[in-house]
């Protein structure tokens, strides 16, 4: 909705006007079993909702048209599609040989539809038998294919069948990086490849919080209770038709063992799926008290089943790539989805000889919840979809061209096509302000939102949310492509599962907080939290001085004083998440009292309470204002006052100052005895009246092997957020590269 209402009506009219008299781009949308129309639907509402702009017909053929696979056709017709053909092209076996007759049915049959239909374009899923005799049968009439979900690798003849209908398709439309990569490395023209994310998100992300209570009562009984239920799920692999009978025997016997209400779904129409009902038979799964076996559950409702369940079993790429939207534990048996782009919630079972091995993994993975993946899809496919549509010029030459080799570079962040910028979530918590962020690839802070803190833990939390929801939703507006949420905050931090071990004083009540888990849940994406110290040394590590460099400190001189140490290009949290407080370096054994507890800390010297505390003193004994200086009745003293009348040179002001400069130095000296960093880095608000105090501190007392180091202050404006970013950015391009 957002796209539609900010789409230009200038852009609309010139591409009407590219194609020719206000031509309405005429759509043939053909789809062949209940698997495909869970990701065509959505595309198809979208077409449907710009009559201004497309023709849609839709054709149906393969299993949908079998009773025995629930004649799935009618929830097009329950989704308001006025369906143009019926082409019946199943040809019944047991074998391979009937899958081959399917194929060659269809291509007798297609010819004729669409002589009648004459499609500008026709649109193509998967990688299945059916689908390859509509690439056929279209590439050979001179119609434009465009394939969604191409470049994917998985197990079996669907590798092969995918990459085929690759070849004949003029557009591409794809759902993760590495598909795209894998399309450019076929020589597909990157002009024509769209990096949209699977359709079937734009419905999943927006699921999960409807009424499904009364959904697992329908299918599961009346009885049973959320995460406390298995779905099962598993195909025939065509290419090794025995051993997958054999596995699928042995699941059903673990599942029997497990003793849990499971939902078994009939397998598909692939050759060896009559065998593979037979074995549900022969085991009296229809029959079983704690089974429930159907032939089709419709998509809406099976989106709410495998959200809430305690596991889903079985073979179906629906179980790596839409389940892992809703966090569910899965356990992928066999060798069908091998190659295919998996979240954590996945656990592979490659080979069972007895039932032991899976039932195993059952009672390894059953009711864990894992944090929601956006691996395939972010919730805004269908919008780039319909612009890729329109941007589709049919005064092209229609023979496809191949680019041997790819000529785009392969690490560039942009889609052509939209112009997406690859980007992070960055939220800083601090003591008095709540920021969020949009932060892209290349460090530039393309949208801002500043809240007051609140003081509780529930307002805080619930802050959050809001604004993290609200930036999502812009980055839509603003091209922005989200791939996680990074989150900055004062105290210890467990990055591993992030918690928020001990917070500082600033921040009160925010002790043994599980940051993660809420906000992952409300936006379905990744989220990494850590200490502000380390996100600022991240964020020179990435946008900073320290970018290239092996070994360096990071030190923020603001209200407090905090940094981060990344050794051999990794940054160190220590065992127990302590490592880099470096404020609480003593100095002093008898030195002013810190907010710790301790005496002589840096920060009790060099901080900017510290730098308040003492500015107040003088105040209160009227050596602070010189002669230049002037404070209003109401006006709180601060560190700046002091730093303003040493600068007018009040000597007293002044030595507070190289005290304070004096005590950061030591410190810095300590770090570079400990960890011979070749590059220190002063960040904050204070850094630029500090830098000078601790090359003279190093100077008179470091060894001579390290006063080589270089001491330079931060270039960043804001390494709070940059490097709450950081942590998004650099985990997500490790991961794709």
């Amino acid at each position: 909705e957002v796209y539609f209402k900010n789409l230009s009506k200038q852009k609309q009219k010139e591409v009407m006007e590219k194609n020719g008299n206000n031509h309405k781009l005429r759509v043939c949308v053909a789809t062949c079993n209940r698997a495909d129309y869970s990701k065509l639907a959505p595309i198809m509402f979208g077409i449907k909702a710009e009559p201004q702009f497309f023709e849609l017909d839709v054709v149906v053929l393969g299993s949908h048209l079998i009773d025995d696979y629930g004649n799935t056709y009618r929830m097009i017709e329950q989704d308001d599609f006025d369906i143009h053909t019926r082409l019946h092209t199943i040809v019944r076996g047991e074998d391979e040989a009937a899958m081959v007759e399917s194929v060659g049915l269809a291509l007798v049959k297609l010819p004729d539809v669409l002589n009648r239909l004459k499609p500008d374009i026709m649109i193509v899923h998967g990688d299945r038998f059916d689908a390859l005799a509509l690439a056929t049968s279209a590439a050979l009439m001179n119609i434009r294919i465009l394939h969604i979900e191409g470049g994917e690798v998985s197990g079996t003849i669907d590798d092969s069948i995918r990459h085929a209908i690759t070849k004949l398709a003029h557009y591409h439309v794809c759902c993760t990086r590495s598909a795209e990569q894998h399309l450019i490395a076929m020589c597909e023209d990157h002009d024509r490849i769209l990096l949209a994310g699977c359709p079937s998100y734009d419905k999943l992300l927006s699921a999960k919080n409807k009424d499904y209570m009364s959904i697992i009562r329908m299918w599961l009984g009346e009885d049973v209770k959320t995460r406390d239920y298995i779905v099962a799920l598993q195909h025939p692999v065509t290419t090794d038709i025995k051993h997958s009978i054999k596995m699928f025997e042995l699941t059903l016997d673990a599942l029997i063992s497990f003793n849990k209400r499971t939902l078994v779904l009939f397998p598909n129409v692939d050759a060896g799926n009559k065998e593979m009902v037979r074995v549900m038979r022969k085991k009296g799964i229809e029959h079983h008290p704690n089974f429930r076996a159907v032939k089709h559950v419709p998509f809406d409702q099976f989106i709410q089943l495998v959200a809430h369940a305690g596991c889903m079993i079985g073979n179906s790429s629906c179980g790596v790539r839409e389940v892992g939207a809703f966090g569910t534990p899965v356990i992928n048996l066999g060798t069908r989805q091998t190659g295919r782009e998996t979240g954590e919630n996945v656990l592979h079972v490659r080979d069972a000889d007895t039932q032991d091995k899976i039932l195993h993994a059952l009672q390894l993975q059953f009711g864990k919840q894992y944090p929601c993946s956006k691996i395939y899809g972010d919730g805004n496919a269908v919008p780039r979809i319909l612009k890729f549509l329109k941007s589709i010029d049919l005064k092209e030459p229609l023979q496809k061209k191949f680019c041997f080799p790819p000529v785009k570079d392969n690490i560039s962040q942009d889609i052509d096509h939209i112009l997406e910028t690859q980007s992070a979530l960055a939220v800083d918590l601090g003591g008095t302000n709540l920021r969020v962020a949009i932060v892209s690839m290349k460090g530039e802070i393309v949208k801002k939102y500043t809240q007051l803190n609140p003081k509780t833990y529930e307002d805080r939390l619930e802050l959050i949310l809001k604004m993290c929801i609200e930036a999502a939703s812009e980055a839509v507006n603003v091209n922005c492509r989200i791939l996680g949420v990074g989150i900055s905050t004062g105290g210890r931090v467990n990055p591993r599962e992030g918690i928020v071990l001990h917070s500082t004083k600033l921040i009160q009540e925010w002790s043994s907080v599980d940051l993660r888990t809420p906000i992952s849940d409300a936006l379905h994406l990744p989220v990494w939290v850590d200490n502000d110290g380390n996100c600022a040394a991240l964020a020179e590590r990435k946008f900073g001085h320290g970018k290239g460099i092996e070994n360096f400190v990071t030190l923020i001189t603001g209200t407090g004083i905090g940094g981060g140490i990344v050794h051999q290009h990794e940054l160190i949290h220590g065992s127990s998440f302590c490592a880099a407080e470096l404020g609480h370096i003593v100095v002093s054994l008898d030195g002013p009292e810190c907010l710790c507890g301790s005496q002589g800390c840096i920060e009790a010297y060099a901080s900017g309470i510290a730098l308040q505390r003492e500015a107040k003193k003088l105040h209160d004994e009227d050596l602070l204002l010189v002669e230049g200086m002037s404070m209003k009745k109401e006006e709180v003293v601060s560190a700046a006052h002091l730093i303003q009348a040493a600068k007018l040179g009040n000597t007293k002001a002044d030595s507070i100052l190289r005290t304070a400069g004096t005590a950061l130095g030591l410190g810095v000296v300590n770090i570079l005895h400990t960890m011979n960093p070749s590059l220190v880095i002063l960040s904050g608000v204070l850094a630029s009246h500090y830098v000078n105090a601790v090359k003279d501190v190093i100077n008179r007392q470091a060894l001579s092997s390290v006063k080589t180091v270089d001491v330079v202050v931060s270039n960043l404006a804001d390494p709070a957020l940059l490097g709450a970013a950081s942590l998004v950015l650099d985990y997500t391009t490790r991961r794709i590269y």
